[in-house]
């Protein structure tokens, strides 16, 4: 089987893409910092049961480090690379840009020039549903203007789009960008609202609702998300006879971009409702106005995925919702 090397395999993506490769028989390498954004030992814990597969291997470093993640892959030798480290969460990059700056461009740079070395057959890379920004017609497609990013996160992951064009179209780097809208899931990250909103409900603390939960998000499964990332994996960007019908190829390079999202906008308030109703707890409220950065809504076309791939992420949220809650109780005993 082909080998894979993945970064931000502690993360909560990566985790759960490595998990599904080590099933289906590839060898993966993991490549992951594991900083001290969010609760490190969730992180560890992740690393460690990936671990317990003999197809995984793992390096402990930051993708900044000078030299390291290139000599990790001409050691390692990959087939592809999926690029899914890198630092996260919209509200964090208000308080910290900097951080986004160092390990969001410089590190995917690193991640470009390693694929370049080794000369992978594809590389493949996330972005955000955050780079359509102040757009207001939807659902959002890939042909979109991605103009008007409205924080620096976002505007660290439109510049990789463009980062990756270049490198693709400079040295013929078969390169897929996919855009993901809201992701949860077990595992997830306690920094994003599905966590935050099921702790404070166990708890019994009031959960911030910015916009008075006038918002409306495309929330994604992790699973699908990950499946759609593997069948892009074989929709391998070239020339034109590898293009589809709505596709985003480019005319100048094998690259393309790809949104991976469920189709569907979501009213916060009845995600909301979905976990009082798997809990059985009525939550405490706290509404509040509109957070700098933000979005009224997310909301994803992709045709372009079941395209390429004829799959199309499906799993409702009450049903998603009732699968993280159930983790929950059990990795926190509540």
């Amino acid at each position: 089987m082909k080998r894979v090397l993945v970064t931000g395999t502690a993360g909560f993506i990566g985790f759960h893409l490595a998990r599904l490769l080590l099933e289906e028989g590839f060898v993966v390498h993991g490549y992951d910092a594991i900083t001290d954004y969010y609760d490190v030992t969730l992180k560890e814990r992740r690393n460690q049961m990936l671990l317990q597969s003999p197809g995984y291997s793992f390096t402990h470093a930051t993708l900044e480090e000078d030299g390291t993640f290139e000599t990790v892959a001409a050691e390692f030798a990959p087939d592809i690379i999926v690029h899914l480290a890198g630092q996260a969460g919209v509200r964090y990059s208000l308080e910290n840009p900097r951080a986004y700056l160092d390990s969001n461009l410089v590190g995917t740079f690193n991640v470009m020039e390693a694929a370049r070395q080794v000369q992978v057959e594809h590389l493949l890379m996330a972005s955000t549903s955050s780079v359509y920004g102040a757009n207001e017609e939807m659902p959002f497609k890939e042909t979109d203007k991605a103009d008007t990013p409205l924080t620096f996160y976002a505007a660290t992951k439109k510049a990789n789009e463009a980062m990756a064009h270049s490198y693709a179209h400079l040295w013929q780097i078969p390169t897929t960008m996919f855009r993901f809208f809201t992701v949860y899931g077990p595992w997830g990250r306690p920094d994003m609202a599905l966590f935050k909103f099921t702790k404070g409900i166990f708890e019994g603390t009031p959960i911030d609702i910015y916009n008075h939960g006038d918002m409306h998000r495309d929330f994604t499964y992790v699973e699908d998300l990950v499946r759609g990332i593997r069948l892009l994996m074989d929709a391998v960007p070239g020339g034109p006879e590898t293009a589809v019908e709505d596709d985003t190829l480019s005319p100048a390079a094998p690259y393309r971009v790809v949104n991976i999202g469920n189709s569907d906008k979501v009213r916060l308030l009845d995600f909301i409702e979905a976990i009082e109703a798997e809990t059985g707890i009525t939550a405490r409220r706290n509404y509040m106005d509109m957070q700098k950065g933000d979005v009224f809504a997310t909301w994803a076309d992709a045709t372009l995925l079941r395209n390429l791939t004829g799959y199309a992420p499906k799993t409702e949220v009450r049903d998603g919702v009732a699968k993280f809650v159930s983790w929950y109780r059990d990795y926190y005993r509540v």
